[in-house]
C-alpha cells in the first residue's frame, strides 16, 4: 500500500509539475487531488524539492524506457531509429495538451535559482544525449552519416534543437516545431543518397 500511495503521488506531480511548475505546484493541491492525507507525503518525501526530483527519476524511468523501445529496434535503421523516438515523445506532448518536456519546463524555471536542479537536468539531458550518440556512432559506421560526423556533438545538438522546438510548441499548444526540428535536422545530418 505505501508503494501505491508513492507511486500515485509521483505520477500525479509529472502532470502537475508540466502543468503549474515547481513554484506553482502547491502540495496542498497534489495531496487534494490524490486524495492523500498530508502525512503520508512526508512520509515518503522529506520536502517539496526531494519530490519534485524523484518526480524527474520517475520521468526519467518513462524516457530511458522510450529510448530502449525505440532505439533498441535494430530493424530500422539508426537515423530512422532516432527520428521515430522523437515522433514517440511528439504524440506523449499531444496527448498532454503540448505541455512539453518536464527536463525542458523545470530546467528553464529553476536553473538560475536552484544548483540542485541544474545539475539533476542537465544529468538528465546528457543521458539522452549519450544514448543518442551510441546509435549515431552507429550510423556512420552503416554510413547513414559522413565519417567525420561527431555522434556527441550531434547528439547535443539535437536534444537543444528538441527542447527549443518543445517550448515553441508548448507556446502554440501547436506540434509544427517539433516536426520541423525533425524534418530540417535530418535532412541536415543525413548523407545524401545518390
Amino acid at each position: 500500500m505505501a508503494h501505491a500511495t508513492k507511486q500515485q503521488l509521483m505520477e500525479h506531480g509529472v502532470e502537475m509539475l508540466l502543468i503549474r511548475g515547481y513554484n506553482d505546484l502547491g502540495i496542498a493541491a497534489l495531496l487534494e487531488a490524490t486524495r492523500i492525507p498530508k502525512g503520508s507525503f512526508y512520509h515518503h518525501f522529506r520536502s517539496k524539492q526531494d519530490y519534485a526530483l524523484q518526480v524527474i527519476d520517475l520521468y526519467m524511468e518513462e524516457v530511458h524506457a522510450g529510448l530502449e523501445s525505440c532505439l533498441g529496434d535494430t530493424s530500422r535503421p539508426p537515423l530512422e531509429r532516432i527520428r521515430y523516438f522523437f515522433e514517440v515523445s511528439e504524440e506523449n506532448y499531444r496527448t498532454q495538451g503540448y505541455m512539453g518536456c518536464l527536463l525542458g519546463g523545470l530546467g528553464q524555471e529553476l536553473s538560475g535559482v536552484s544548483e540542485v536542479f541544474r545539475q539533476k537536468v542537465e544529468e538528465c539531458l546528457d543521458q539522452i544525449a549519450g544514448r543518442l550518440a551510441d546509435c549515431l556512432h552507429e550510423a556512420i559506421r552503416r554510413a547513414e552519416l559522413p565519417p567525420e560526423a561527431n555522434p556527441e556533438k550531434l547528439a547535443e545538438l539535437l536534444v537543444n534543437c528538441w527542447e527549443g522546438a518543445a517550448l515553441r510548441t508548448r507556446l502554440r499548444r501547436d506540434p509544427a516545431p517539433l516536426r520541423d526540428m525533425l524534418d530540417f535536422y535530418f535532412a541536415a545530418a543525413a548523407v545524401p543518397r545518390e
